[in-house]
């Protein structure tokens, strides 16, 4: 099992956008001093939620601040971006981190980022199957052409430069929905499985993955699917879940989970067409009880309780764990570093 770190870049109240990137830099040095394999930073637009637009920028800057790490785009919005664009930056980071880049890649689904740049929420999964051709041809053919509904080379391209990690650096697919996963299954591209869906769900996408991809002839060997949890270590089950009250008492719902985050076509007011697997996700208002978090969700308690969920995610058909150790949660950075020591230290042993 592979161990790595998931970062949005989440501004709380009273905090600047340059104390949220000193913050976070300043974790992602220690992943690679703890032994971590991977840090993920996600993209997101017009919101407190995420202030990284551009993830390639800021894994440029990791990537000479690191040696080892493998650095992820968790997720880049292909939607939002000519894929030529995508495929030019991912390669330039690509060659900058000595090959360490991880591409992971989605739709999105925020209304606030697709209005803003006057897009079509619904038509988000053609530009994304248009955009993951595009930059996959791009990536490994010279003289590459393409003509799509959104998208076409005037004359045939060859990408300069091309990425360091042949045929191209590994790719990941966001999936929420069953029908993502069924789709890029078929193609042999793993997936990033959903953080808020509950284990029992996470299972049925592992395994809907490896019964689709075997049937369409895909050699699934050596083949890393993601799972994102929520994930807190703490020396006794008791005070794990101490904190976890705690934790709660300091998560503000409504700056996540509100109309500017959720599918809704602005033309209608409904669901956008595609993401109707959405309905209500984001905007039920409601909480998620104590109980269902530590039973159903999150990787979480003293160091034995811990081991044994992951090896329950590692059973499913997961090989990396993208643990999200408090992204939405303000906690000092002092008690950041206390948090990730004790899982580097009492939990990965486990797997190595």
């Amino acid at each position: 099992m592979k161990f790595s770190s998931f970062h949005l870049f989440h501004q709380f109240a009273g905090q600047s956008a340059k104390e949220v990137y000193d913050y976070q830099i300043e974790v992602v040095e220690l992943l690679e001093e703890l032994g971590f394999d991977a840090a993920w930073v996600a993209e997101h637009h017009f919101r407190p939620y995420g202030t990284v637009p551009n993830i390639f920028n800021l894994l440029s800057n990791l990537a000479a601040r690191t040696e080892r790490l493998r650095l992820g785009t968790g997720i880049v919005v292909l939607p939002l971006h000519n894929p030529i664009h995508v495929a030019e930056e991912a390669a330039m980071v690509d060659l900058l981190s000595d090959g360490r880049l991880e591409v992971g890649i989605g739709r999105g689904y925020q209304s606030i980022e697709f209005e803003s740049f006057g897009l079509d929420l619904s038509e988000a999964r053609d530009r994304f199957n248009e955009s993951l051709d595009m930059i996959i041809g791009l990536w490994t053919n010279d003289d590459f052409e393409f003509k799509g509904r959104f998208h076409e080379t005037r004359h045939p391209l060859t990408l300069m430069p091309k990425p360091l990690q042949r045929p191209h650096p590994p790719l990941h697919i966001a999936a929420v929905s069953p029908e993502t996963v069924e789709l890029y299954a078929a193609r042999g591209l793993p997936i990033l499985a959903d953080p808020a869906a509950p284990f029992r769900k996470i299972a049925k996408a592992a395994e809907t993955w490896h019964r689709t991809a075997q049937a369409h002839g895909v050699d699934t060997d050596g083949v890393e699917l993601v799972a994102s949890r929520s994930v807190y270590v703490a020396p006794t089950v008791e005070q794990a879940r101490e904190d976890q009250a705690r934790f709660e008492a300091s998560f503000d719902r409504s700056r996540i989970f509100n109309a500017q985050s959720a599918p809704i076509d602005s033309k209608t007011g409904e669901v956008a067409k595609g993401f109707e697997y959405w309905q209500d996700k984001y905007l039920k208002g409601g909480t998620v009880g104590a109980d269902f978090r530590w039973e159903q969700l999150e990787v979480i308690g003293d160091p034995a309780r811990v081991i044994e969920q992951i090896k329950m995610i590692q059973a499913m058909g997961y090989d990396n764990l993208m643990c999200d150790f408090g992204s939405t949660r303000p906690i000092p950075i002092e008690e950041m570093r206390k948090v990730l020591k004790f899982f580097a230290a009492e939990v990965i042993p486990a797997f190595r």
